[in-house]
């Protein structure tokens, strides 16, 4: 795999700092999606109502715009 030139993850880290710095990443992402979890679903929400793949001309039943 080869690497990109400006990439942010330093390419000379052990074995170890790259576990530690993933269960990090990891950790942050956890407490991230927990702390906002309302707001991400919310806006899953909104977002898979948008149409429908079958029909993506018409719009949800909830869109002020379909009536």
């Amino acid at each position: 795999m080869s690497r990109r030139r400006n990439s942010p993850f330093p390419d000379c880290l052990s074995d170890e700092a790259a576990v530690a710095l993933c269960d990090f990443l990891y950790q942050l992402a956890t407490a991230c999606e927990s702390h906002y979890l309302v707001q991400l679903r919310r806006h899953h929400d909104r977002q898979t109502n948008l149409y429908d793949p079958e029909e993506p001309w018409r719009f949800p039943p909830s869109d002020p715009r379909s009536r």
